[in-house]
Order: structure tokens, then sequence, then C-alpha cells
């Protein structure tokens, strides 16, 4: 303890301890406030150039986005085919289907086995008549775990008439937005054809934090109402109560609908507040996943899905 004692007496240890205190609470913020005024100044002329940055990188996202819409009519014709494929409108010729996988060698030792089974392939492909590539999107939805936890049991009837999806950008001069068309064949859930949710975007700073602006960000989401047929509607349930009436004593029982969790919840979002309320965290948390769930969709699904089908484009995202 003396010699403890001794060394803390030390003006030297000190000073050196009085050092590196100091150096451990200068923080950024605290260095700015030590530097001369005209220093200052000089860093509030750089802010406002950084602010002037960020305009011109959202201009420079506004036409990407007309860069996206002009691509996206060049794709569309690969899409309408895949569209044909999958639901059997069209048949790939042989040049078209012609595919090398990384496994090609692999293939070619196990090809006396499949050539065993070909004959009785052949047989069950007539018995069967397999259209298209059956349960295409719905398998989708199975393989992404982002969609396959807001499905549930009942929903996966209804998704197996799901026969494309698109991705169809604002036009030029309207706001920024994007839409998910859900093209479904006929079905006995609802009678809608296409159901549709647009998902609206901000490129430009925020005026009271510009220094936070990263590119085009959703701001809000609309969906649409969905034509239900009699007693389909699995976004709701009848939940069934008894009623004491307080004069009488009597008990009656009444019947309400009540929100049930489905996939089909998509297309009626929550909606942000216009009036400048805020939203509970709950809704908050929902929404930003809502506004993930429609990003994914636009960026990956709808791009790639073939790969998502068969599990690759996954594979991909794990590594």
């Amino acid at each position: 303890e003396k010699l403890a004692d001794q060394v803390m007496q030390n003006p030297q240890v000190l000073a050196a301890l009085q050092e590196r205190l100091d150096n451990t609470a200068l923080t950024p913020s605290s260095y700015i406030e030590t530097l001369p005024k005209a220093v200052k100044r000089r860093i509030d002329a750089l802010k406002q150039l950084q602010v002037k940055c960020a305009h011109i990188e959202a201009k420079f996202y506004e036409e990407v986005h007309d860069l996206e819409r002009k691509y996206a009519a060049l794709y569309q014709p690969l899409f309408d085919k895949r569209r044909e494929f999958i639901n059997g409108e069209a048949e790939p010729t042989d040049a078209e289907s012609e595919w090398h996988s990384e496994n090609e060698e692999e293939e070619k030792l196990a090809g006396d086995l499949k050539n065993a089974v070909v004959i009785e392939e052949k047989a069950e492909a007539e018995e069967t008549n397999v259209k298209g590539i059956p349960d295409f999107w719905f398998t989708i939805f199975r393989n992404v775990d982002m969609l396959s936890e807001l499905v549930q049991e009942y929903d996966e009837p209804i998704l197996k008439h799901l026969q494309d999806i698109k991705v169809k950008f604002s036009e030029p001069g309207q706001p920024m937005s994007f839409s998910l068309e859900f093209h479904f064949g006929p079905n006995d859930y609802f009678s809608n054809t296409v159901l549709t949710k647009t998902y609206k975007m901000k490129s430009e700073p925020d005026k009271t934090d510009p220094f936070s602006f990263e590119g085009p960000e959703i701001v809000d989401c609309e969906g649409c109402t969905i034509d239900w047929k009699k007693g389909k509607n699995v976004t709701v349930k009848t939940i069934k109560k008894k009623q004491k009436h307080k004069g009488r004593g009597t008990v009656r029982t009444i019947t309400k609908q009540v929100p049930n969790d489905s996939f089909f919840n998509f297309f009626n979002p929550i909606k942000v507040s216009g009036d400048g309320e805020s939203l509970d965290e709950d809704s908050e948390f929902t929404l930003a996943a809502d506004f993930e769930i429609g990003h994914f969709f636009r960026e990956r699904i709808v791009p790639r899905a073939v790969l998502y089908f068969t599990g690759e484009a996954i594979e991909d995202d794990d590594n």
C-alpha cells in the first residue's frame, strides 16, 4: 500500500494518468467545441456543401429510377415467356430448354440409370399430363423464409392459383413509386384476377436531417380491395360469444368477425399517418417489415424467380 501511495504521489505518474483520462473523454463533438470560432465557421460551410451533395445524389437516384423503368420494358418479353412456360401456355423448344449444370459429369455417369426409367417416366407423364411448372410461385413462397412466415395453411390453396408476379414502375413525371401485381387464375376464393400493392418512395434529403440520406426509401404503401366470394375471406374469422342481458338475465349467442392472420393481409397494409401523428412501436415494426418484403419482391423474387424456385438463390443469400 505504501508503494502504491508513493506512486500516486509522483507528479509524472499523475500527469500521465490525467492525459490518458483527457484523451478518453475527448469525443469528436467535444473536440469540435474546443476549436476556434473561425474553424467552426469553415466546418459549417463544409456541411452546407454536404447538403448540396445529398441533393445531387437524390437526382442521381431519380435517374436510376428512370433507367429501371427503361430496362423493365426490356426484361418484360423474357418475363412474359417465363409466365408462358410456368403456366403451360407454351412449350420451350429444345434450344430454349438446353442447360448445362455444374454437375454435368455426375449426371453423365448417372445417365444409364436415368435411361432405365425413361419409358416409365414417359408413361407417367402421359398419365398425369402435367401442365407447365405446377405450384411455381407457391413453391417460392414456401422456400423463402420471409414469405413462408406470412403464409397460413388456409392461404396455401389460394396461392396455388398464383400465375405471375410483375413489378411496375411509376411513369415519368409521376411521384416515385413501384407496384407489385399478383396475377391469379380463376379460383373459388375471390373474383379479382390481379391483386396490387403500390409502394410510394421518396428520394430527397430530409430537411430536418439531410445527412441521413442514403438513397430512395419507401415511405408509404397502398393495397387493394379483395373481392372475396361468400364465406371465403381468410383474413377474418367468425367467433361466437355468449352475451348476458343485464336487465332480463337471458343469455344469447352472438357471432362477430375478427381479423385473422393471413398472407392476404399484405394487401391491406397499415397506413402511414398523414396528420403527422407517429405510429406505435408495433405498427412501425409491421410497416418496416412490409416495406422490406415489398423491396425483396422487387429486387430479388421477381427478377430471379427460377433460382428461388430451385433454391439456388437462397443458398447464395445464405452465403
